[in-house]
């Protein structure tokens, strides 16, 4: 009998706990539409504690922990420097990675956290994210154009400041004057500029219409004609090879305007005989 009654209260306390946890569930469902609507009314900071008390009721909704961070990140203004809006953008990062923890392979949670370091101009950190982001998807091509984008920034940045230094025209090679400053930003400047090449022609094999990858292919072809550094007939392959880039962006430009129509409607006829 006392067994009995003993197996009796744990069951009793089993069913409470299961009761307890699926009103908690339910709670956290609720305050989580409560925050989406708060979210789609642009009332942020009132979806952030709607969406943190989604988490305090249920830490396994992942939805709730993404539209968290969303809203830290929503509210964070690329290129102002504040505490405050720095803030932001930490809070919206350690929360996109209490997603990834619970999953580790969550496109969003990644590459939002890549474009928040992007934006703040981490760009380390950034590529780092990115890279995560093509193991994730190997066939996103934009995760590789964005690698790109950033090795092209930092290898013009150094370069043009050392152009500015040397006062140079700018029909003007980098090693015009000279040579020495040259071969040093070459040194820098050639994992960037050949790992963005390859990041680019990744990115079009995947998207052969990637007009915005082509064009960086035409930068990238000029960032290496700046640091050959003295080779006259490799600096006029590379311009060559630039504009043969920039004409096969405007070429699928034009296609993409004439595809689409004066309206920006897309004529279909692949079914007309």
């Amino acid at each position: 009998m006392k067994k009995s009654l003993q197996l009796f209260t744990l069951v009793a306390a089993a069913l409470m706990l299961l009761s307890a946890t699926g009103c908690s569930k339910l709670r956290a469902r609720d305050q989580l539409n409560k925050g989406v609507q708060s979210y789609k009314n642009a009332k942020y900071e009132e979806a952030i504690e709607r969406f943190k008390n989604a988490v305090d009721l249920d830490p396994n909704l992942i939805n709730a922990r993404l539209y968290l961070a969303t809203a830290y990140e929503q509210q964070y203004i690329p290129g102002v420097d504040t505490p405050e809006n720095n803030r932001m953008a930490a809070q919206a990062i350690d929360e996109f990675n209490n997603v990834l923890q619970r999953d580790p392979t969550n496109i969003i949670a990644i590459k939002s956290i890549a474009s928040l370091y992007l934006q703040q101009k981490k760009f380390d950190q950034s590529k780092e994210y990115f890279r995560k982001a093509i193991q994730v998807d190997p066939n996103d091509p934009e995760a590789y154009y964005s690698i790109a984008v950033i090795d092209w920034t930092q290898a013009y940045q150094p370069r043009m400041e050392e152009r500015n230094k040397l006062g140079l025209k700018p029909e003007d090679s980098l090693g015009a004057k000279d040579k020495k400053v040259c071969q040093e930003v070459q040194t820098k400047n050639t994992p960037y500029v050949e790992e963005g090449m390859q990041m680019l022609n990744k990115a079009i094999e995947l998207r052969p219409d990637y007009d915005d990858a082509m064009a960086y292919l035409n930068l990238m072809w000029r960032e290496k004609a700046d640091i050959e550094c003295g080779d006259a007939d490799a600096r006029t392959q590379d311009l060559k090879t630039a504009d043969e880039w920039v004409d096969k962006t405007l070429a699928v430009k034009k296609a993409k305007a004439e595809k689409a129509g004066p309206n920006g409607i897309v004529n279909d006829t692949s079914g007309q005989k």
